[in-house]
Order: structure tokens, then sequence, then C-alpha cells
């Protein structure tokens, strides 16, 4: 499932970023883009949808110490307010340039606002990292 993960986070490159965006159609949000690869390795339910802070919460008994292939770092100051999801353990792919108001694809190419690979370590509010594919740990 990780690597189906990982193929479509790569093939999901070069979208438009929108606001609330769910689908390839018509762009992503940073969530969106999460749920969407999730859902297609069949890791969270069909009808299922939230938001960064949401998948946290929702996958804080699986956080690990370091990123790899498959992991999602969230990032934010006192709570996630951006996710991505981890190709290797220094690269993420994330739906990132926009904001509130980017809902058409004139506005994301304005802004840039577009899937991109991203550095992890190039942004400071990492809050951490999380592998949805780990099985649950009894602790």
């Amino acid at each position: 499932m990780r690597n189906i993960a990982s193929l479509l986070a790569w093939h999901y490159i070069g979208l438009p970023y929108k606001w609330g965006g769910n689908d390839a159609m018509s762009g992503f949000d940073c969530s969106g883009l999460i749920v969407e690869i999730l859902k297609s390795v069949g890791l969270l339910p069909r009808q299922f949808d939230t938001t960064a802070k949401g998948l946290m919460i929702m996958f804080r008994d699986k956080k690990v110490d370091s990123p790899y292939e498959g992991c999602l770092v969230f990032y934010g100051k006192i709570h996630a307010t951006h996710i991505e999801y981890c190709i290797n353990s220094k690269l993420t792919v994330g739906a990132s340039g926009g904001g509130s108001d980017t809902v058409d694809l004139k506005t994301a190419i304005r802004r840039n606002a577009f899937i991109k690979i991203r550095p992890i370590k190039s942004r400071k509010d990492i809050l951490g990292y999380v592998d949805p594919f780990m099985e649950k740990r009894d602790e």
C-alpha cells in the first residue's frame, strides 16, 4: 500500500491548489490531497474528509521520530495547519502556495499554487511525523 500511495503522490504533482479542493479534476488543498491518497489505498473510508489538524489527531498513536517514505509531516505553531506526504526522508509532496481565496485555476497560476515537491526541512514549524501505514501498537 505504501508504494501505491507514493506513486499516487508523484502522479498528482503539477495539479493546481484549490482551497477546500478534494479531487484531481478541480484541484486539492493540503488535506484534500492527503485524504485522497489515503482513501485510494484503503486507509480511510470512501466518504471521509478532514483537515490537517483532524488527520494529526486521527493518527496520533502512529507517531514516528523521523520522516521516511509514506509518513505524513504536519506543520503549524500550536496545532496542525498544513500537511504533506513524505516521498523519502528529505522530500515531501504537498499542495501549497494558495490560500482561502485560491478557488480557481487562474488564481492558482498567479500564485504558483500547485502540488509540488519540497524539502521537509524548508519550513521551521514542523509539529511532527506519523506513519499511517504502521500497525497500531499496544502501549
